[in-house]
């Protein structure tokens, strides 16, 4: 049986959701229901991938029996109050990244899946690329050795994004693109840092534009990411130096 989908906001990231999960079997996955803040963003949304139920509110979408897990697709400010309203509704949540805008907040939506015993998942759809599932390959199969270092970048021309710009938005460099290579770094090393050092660069709105941060680890092993939506780099690529050898995955 088909695993029933619900989706939170008809916006950009949940076009590119719907666009992918169509991709496999309906055998496998159905979307049931979308809402969205206004009811007709919600109903155009339904009618463009043939969803059966269209709300104007996520609230009426958690309520629904028929869904049995949530994509979260709506702008980061908004996370907290979305998931914690699927759970309580018994749903099992995938909420796109970044999860939510402080520790606090993280952690109470963690306990409250682990109270109701739900699936809860943040959304790094980077971590399923080929390459990425390759390189962990090559690193659990011993390959590269112990990894000493790691460099990730992710800098794009960007600054023409709100939601990056914009701090009632959330906006912030770390927060939509340096989340990318932090995540990379907790990936190839799976342990809390002993110490961390970053520097950045803050807007006259007070985000953070750009960004380097310096991962320090038990037994020595670095790593050092850099981000920025101001400035593009020829390649945003990650990089692995190990004691047997080295591993470089490349956007292109």
């Amino acid at each position: 049986m088909a695993t029933r989908w619900g989706v939170c906001s008809a916006g950009l990231i949940s076009n590119d959701f719907c666009s992918a999960l169509k991709s496999l079997p309906i055998s496998e996955h159905e979307v049931v229901a979308v809402a969205a803040r206004q009811k007709e963003n919600a109903e155009k949304f339904a009618e463009k991938y043939g969803i059966p139920t269209a709300y104007g509110s996520y609230e009426d979408l958690a309520k629904d029996p028929n869904v049995e897990i949530a994509y979260v697709g709506a702008i980061h400010p908004v996370h907290f109050k979305i998931c914690m309203l699927l759970l309580e509704h018994g749903k099992h949540v995938l909420c796109e990244k970044p999860l939510t805008l402080t520790l606090q907040e993280a952690k109470d939506v963690i306990a409250k899946a682990k109270e109701k015993k739900l699936f809860f998942m943040e959304g790094f759809w980077t971590r399923f690329f080929p390459a990425v599932l390759r390189m962990q390959e090559e690193i659990q199969a011993g390959n590269l050795g112990h990894i000493n270092f790691l460099r990730a970048n992710f800098c794009v021309p960007a600054s023409s994004v709100q939601r990056l710009t914009k701090k009632e938005m959330g906006g912030g460099g770390l927060m939509d693109l340096g989340c990318y290579t932090v995540q990379y770094a907790n990936l190839v090393f799976r342990e809390q840092p002993e110490k961390i050092i970053a520097v950045g660069d803050l807007t006259e709105e007070g985000v953070d534009r750009s960004g380097t941060v310096v991962l320090k680890y038990k037994g020595g092993s670095m790593a050092v990411l850099c981000y920025s939506f101001d400035n593009a780099l020829g390649q945003n690529n990650i990089t692995l130096y190990g004691s047997k050898g080295n591993l470089q995955v490349r956007t292109r």
